[in-house]
């Protein structure tokens, strides 16, 4: 008994040796402001840029307060929470607390050394820190990992970043990025698996990256980047989709190293499902006083065909439309789907819904840097106040895109400061509107020619296009200038002068050269959403000179000078689904002019002539333009200058002047031109078996064309061939939007023509904007 009490002795001696010994630990890491003592005065050590009132002003300990290690440790982390000090000590020294602090550095500057890949702008936009702002260890590290985030993004998966201080005066630094870019990380393969329907590289078009190789050397979608994996992934997912695969599921989409670390292998794990059908389609109005098969003729949609998401999508967009232009606002379209397993069909109905009643609050624009807010309100279809219309903002967004001053445009609605009220929120992406085109060609008469122009489309933001143009070539000499308001006077009426002086060297088609020189006044103004009336005024001199003594009689009658003052107008009917990319629609034109009203030249001239697209698929896109003409005389034979003549651009296989009435009896076999023509083409632009990142397309073609006699060949001592049949030709060409601008090379190859006709089987051009 007395042996355990004496173990029991023990254990308590022991334990309370233990914690006599923690209780002296405690208090020898107990701050000496535990004593809870006022303070009777604050003093600061160690500021360098700060005032020392600037320290007590952010710290939560006043004169008399009681000093608690609670309160003292709020001290402290309130002072560090400011960012502005490395280190921070507080004391007490009998009732005076004392403050000691070192303060962070100030940047000087921010650099970057060893980036070529990624420009030091580029960079400078992503981080944070700048100059002037304080240095702090965590700000650092996150510019950091935002620097690296940019080398991904870019391909650059090796790139490594490392900041590096240098230190200054007064407590400044600089601090200095130092880049290793190293290779950008390719795309080494990519693979499928679960596939069966497509093959891997019908898969490999669908979606946007693609396999490294070294003819891609302008492309960046050869190199991994996870963003574009996932949306890799959608694209998959739309592809199944329009094809009827309604099942389809990407289950996985891994992307592992190689073994050098130099690129990835690319592997997406599919479930296809199978293919459905359309089933029962039909269309359900819920609108009182619109009838269901009034809008069935707007379906793209067809029973028994293979289902297709985007034939869904592009048929809800012309209901949409089509009930905007019925004035029913508020409408609503939903596809609602009905899945049958069994029998493999998709039963379809577009219910339309009168949606609540909601109008536009405000219209935000943002991202136009250079162009003027009034350029882009004056193309919407809404205003503040109007009804909300889909199919409004739909056009809006189109009529902005075909300004052709933006490379990006999104027209979407957002909710509003009340319920029944909405947002337009408009975000643009400037590009370049100032242009330099230079254009080349060959003819096996004229040989190279070379035309300059530089423009700027869009002049100080305003919309307003300014143009200087230069045509050199081994027959024509041209320098011209035009000015154009597209909104004159805040009205949708547009104005415009044109002056021009031009000296054209015909002596290989008809052995005269040609010099005119005057201006033109253009107004121009709307008479619904798809007609446009165009008006105009010319004056100017034009000189048929330099004949010489081999050429036509009936040239040489026409040596000397005229004077021509002409009155015009252009009524303009344009359904096209865009101005600058034509896919859907058409555009037909009517222009009449007559002169007479002073000068010495009398005469009226009309012209015919439309130019119709139909997309046969989502990339092939075929067209087909006729044009008509006609000039008469009122005033003795019309001039060589006033006549029509086909051939080059506007009849390909020929060159220009290459057809019609020709003098067979000169030296040249001068061409005379016509009162009358008629000429059209037929083509189809289909994309090229190659990645659509090149940006390549071909066309195949047919012009035709039928030139008339001239007014008066009754010139003895001549023998003029003027057969109006028709002349025709097919070729082949293809165009390519390179890095230094668009490319075209046609060749055509005529069929149907003449002995005495002029032959010109290719054409090239190519441009450069900037």
């Amino acid at each position: 008994m007395a042996g355990r009490f004496a173990r029991l002795v023990r254990i308590a001696l022991c334990w309370g040796g233990l914690m006599i010994l923690c209780a002296g630990e405690a208090f020898a890491f107990m701050p000496p402001t535990a004593d809870e003592s006022p303070i009777a005065a604050i003093r600061v050590i160690g500021t360098e840029r700060l005032e020392p009132e600037t320290v007590v002003s952010y710290l939560t300990l006043n004169k008399g307060d009681t000093v608690t290690a609670a309160k003292m440790n709020k001290a402290l982390k309130t002072l560090y929470g400011t960012g502005l000090f490395a280190d921070i000590t507080i004391e007490m020294e009998g009732d005076t607390l004392v403050v000691q602090v070192r303060e962070n550095p100030i940047l000087s500057r921010v650099e970057f050394e060893g980036n070529s890949a990624i420009s030091t702008e580029d960079l400078e936009k992503e981080v944070k820190l700048k100059a002037r702002m304080v240095y702090t260890l965590p700000r650092v590290e996150r510019d950091v990992q935002r620097i690296l985030d940019v080398y991904r993004r870019s391909g650059r998966f090796g790139a490594v970043v490392e900041p590096k201080i240098v230190k200054k005066e007064q407590n400044r630094i600089d601090l200095v990025f130092e880049v290793v870019e190293g290779d950008r990380t390719g795309i080494q393969s990519i693979s499928f698996v679960g596939n069966k329907a497509f093959s891997e590289g019908a898969l490999r078009e669908a979606i946007s990256t693609s396999e490294s190789a070294w003819w891609r050397f302008f492309s960046t979608s050869d190199y991994y980047d996870p963003d574009r994996l996932n949306y890799d992934k959608e694209l998959l997912r739309q592809f199944y989709l329009n094809e009827g695969y309604v099942d389809f599921r990407v289950l996985s989409a891994v992307a592992e190293l190689t073994p050098d670390r130099r690129d990835f292998f690319v592997t997406f794990s599919v479930e296809e499902g199978p293919r459905y059908k359309f089933g029962k389609i039909s269309v359900n109005s819920e609108i009182k006083g619109l009838e269901s098969d009034e809008l069935k003729p707007y379906l793209l949609t067809e029973e028994g065909s293979w289902y297709s998401a985007n034939a869904v999508e592009k048929s809800v967009a012309k209901l949409m439309a089509a009930l905007g232009d019925r004035q029913y606002a508020f409408a609503v379209v939903f596809p609602k789907m009905e899945r049958h397993k069994d029998d493999k069909t998709v039963d379809l109905t577009y219910v339309i819904q009168q949606g609540a009643r909601v109008y536009v609050d405000r219209i935000d624009i943002s991202g136009n840097t250079n162009t003027v807010d009034k350029v882009i309100r004056r193309e919407m279809q809404l205003a503040e106040g109007d009804p909300f219309s889909t199919s409004a903002l739909a056009k809006s967004e189109q009529r902005i895109k075909d300004l052709g001053f933006f490379s990006e445009v999104s027209a979407k609605a957002a909710d509003g400061a009340q319920p029944d009220r909405a947002d337009i929120k408009i975000k643009v992406k400037e590009k370049s509107t100032g242009e330099a085109m230079i254009g080349a060609g060959y003819s096996s008469t004229d040989g190279p020619l070379g035309s300059f122009s530089i423009s700027q489309r869009n002049f100080m933001g305003r919309g307003q296009d300014l143009r200087f143009g230069a045509t050199i070539s081994g027959r024509t000499k041209q320098l011209d200038t035009s000015f154009t308001e597209p909104y004159f006077l805040d009205y949708d009426v547009s104005a415009g002068i044109d002056l021009f002086a031009t000296q054209t060297d015909n002596q290989d088609s008809s052995s005269y050269d040609f010099n005119t020189a005057g201006a033109t006044l253009r107004l121009g103004y709307p008479l619904s959403d798809e007609i446009r009336q165009k008006l105009n005024y010319s004056l100017h001199v034009d000189e048929i000179t330099d004949v010489p003594s081999t050429a036509s009689l009936y040239v040489k009658d026409q040596e000397g000078v005229a004077t021509t003052s002409s009155f015009g107008q252009s009524l303009i009917y344009d359904t096209r689904d865009s101005k600058l990319t034509p896919t859907l629609g058409f555009l037909v034109h009517v222009d009449t002019d007559i002169a007479g009203a002073g000068g010495s030249r009398k005469w009226v001239r009309a012209k015919v002539g439309g130019t119709q697209f139909y997309p046969l698929s989502e990339e092939w896109i075929a067209s087909g333009t006729l044009e008509v003409g006609q000039i008469w005389s009122l005033d003795g034979a019309t001039k060589l200058n006033e006549r029509f003549f086909l051939g080059g651009d506007n009849l390909r296989g020929f060159q220009y002047a290459g057809i019609g009435a020709r003098d067979v009896s000169s030296a040249d076999q001068d061409a005379l031109g016509g009162t009358r023509f008629m000429r059209g083409s037929a083509s189809v632009s289909m994309p090229l078996p190659v990645s659509p990142e090149f940006g390549f397309k071909g066309h195949l073609f047919t012009d035709f064309g039928v030139l008339g006699k001239p007014d008066s060949t009754a010139i003895a001592g001549t023998t003029i061939r003027e057969d109006e049949s028709l002349r025709l030709s097919l070729g082949f060409g293809l165009t390519w939007d390179s890095p230094l601008g668009p490319i075209r090379l046609d060749f055509a190859a005529p069929i149907l023509y003449k002995s005495y006709d002029k032959i010109q089987n290719i054409h090239f051009s190519f441009g450069t904007r900037f």
